[in-house]
Formats: structure tokens, sequence, C-alpha cells
């Protein structure tokens, strides 16, 4: 039997992976910060479908957070097989509206905590020749977006290079680049999503699954949606200037995912 670790478990893609992993008869570890959420989940997944079900509250834009998550990944005893690292949120307004707190809060859970939680699972995994990384970012790492976009660029050129440093190890990491997903995250940043046109949903299930294809076939960039794909082959050919002046328009009226 297997064991993922999920952060951001609760709520949207994090708890879609969760009931997928925990469907495929995985092993779970939850992490979040709602302990009576946790429990719930927890609770419901194993009543559904058998797996042992662990729970972990952590808050991990704390270094108390971080630090229990690393322990618990570089546990020998009860090692960790599947690390998905997809908590984060984003901040309303723009540069220079919102705090520099606020900033270096958001920073601390996309960039350190992803760096060192990957770094603590993929030691033991790189040890035992097996294991995979899931790091979620998002389109917005394409486009010039602010601090929210940078720190999702930093997820993908990270985990691209940390998988070629680990090829041939049977570690394998990924970076995951989803776009607006019906969840928590738009209401949690109070942003409105009345305005975001149909089409550009997508299904947080449908996701995980493709991503997890995905990570099974080697990739080290999933954008798991043939309609991002072809927005993102779009956003590669158009000149950064008018790029910039169109991306932040939508981002003031739509929100980042």
């Amino acid at each position: 039997m297997t064991t993922a670790l999920i952060t951001g478990a609760t709520a949207g893609i994090g708890a879609a992976f969760a009931r997928r992993l925990a469907r495929d008869g995985h092993d779970l570890v939850l992490v979040a910060r709602d302990t009576k959420r946790l429990r719930e989940q927890a609770t419901e997944l194993h009543d559904r479908h058998g797996v042992e079900v662990e729970v972990l509250a952590a808050d991990l834009s704390e270094e108390d957070g971080i630090a229990s998550v690393e322990a618990r990944l570089a546990e020998p005893r009860k090692p960790i097989d599947l690390l998905v690292n997809n908590a984060g949120f984003a901040n309303k307004g723009r540069y220079l509206d919102v705090s520099m707190a606020d900033e270096l809060k958001m920073l601390k859970v996309h960039i350190e905590a992803v760096l060192r939680l990957t770094s603590a699972a993929t030691e033991g995994m790189r040890e035992r020749g097996r294991g995979g990384v899931v790091n979620v970012a998002s389109v917005a790492a394409f486009v010039p977006r602010g601090t929210y976009g940078a720190s999702k660029a930093w997820i993908v050129q990270f985990t691209q290079g940390a998988a070629r440093d680990l090829a041939g190890s049977g570690v394998r990491l990924m970076a995951l680049c989803p776009g607006f997903v019906r969840t928590e995250f738009h209401q949690r940043a109070g942003m409105g999503t009345d305005n975001i046109p149909g089409w550009m949903w997508l299904d947080a299930d449908k996701l995980v699954a493709a991503a997890l294809s995905d990570l099974a076939r080697g990739k080290s960039l999933s954008i798991p949606d043939p309609r991002y794909k072809a927005l993102m082959g779009v956003v590669k050919l158009a000149p950064r200037g008018i790029l910039g002046g169109v991306t932040s328009r939508t981002g003031r009226k739509y929100g980042p995912q």
C-alpha cells in the first residue's frame, strides 16, 4: 500500500486529489489548517474507500507548520510515496495595494514551503528509488501577474529543474498548471467570478485525473486541458507589452487561479 501526502487537502484541487487517490487505494496524510474539516474528511474517505487516513493540522505560512510537515515527510517508518504540494492562496489587489506582510505570507506558502517539503520528500524517495511530487502552480505562471504569478512561475522553474536533476532516480516531479477551477479559492480571496466565461472553468476531478496520468507518463509540466494548452500557445507568441496589459485587466476582473 502506498501513501500520499496532500497539502491544502480539505477543499478544491487538494480535496479532488484526496478523493481520487483514496478511490485508487492509496493511504493518505491530509494537511490543512482546519482540524475539524480534516477529521470529517478523513472519516468520510476511510469509510467510503477503506484506506488509512492520517490528519496533520498545519499552517504552511508559519515556521512550525512547515517544520511539522517536513518531519512527517522524513519519517522512515511511514514513508510517503507521493507528495502533492497544493496549499496556496492569492492576495486581492494591485502591487503596492497589498501589504508587505501579506505578500511575504503568500511567498512563504508558495515558495519556501514548496521548496522545503519537496526536498524533505525527495531525499527519502531517492534512497528508495521511487516516488513522485506534484507541485500545483497555475497558468498564471506564464503571464505577467505580479507576485502571485511570479511565485507560480518559480514553482514551474524549480520543479522542472529538480525533475531534470533527479532523472533516472525513479523519482518524478511535475508542475501542475490549472486554469480557473471551481473551488473556494476566489471566495477566500474576496474575488468575484460572475464574469468569468463558462468555457474557462475546469472540473477539479477531471483535472486531477489528467494530472495523475501526466505524472505516470513522466511529464514534468502538466497543463491538463486542451483549452488552456491552446491559450498558452497563444501566450508564447504574444508580445509581452500587449500581454501584460491584457492580463492586468483580466486579472483585476477575474482574479488569479
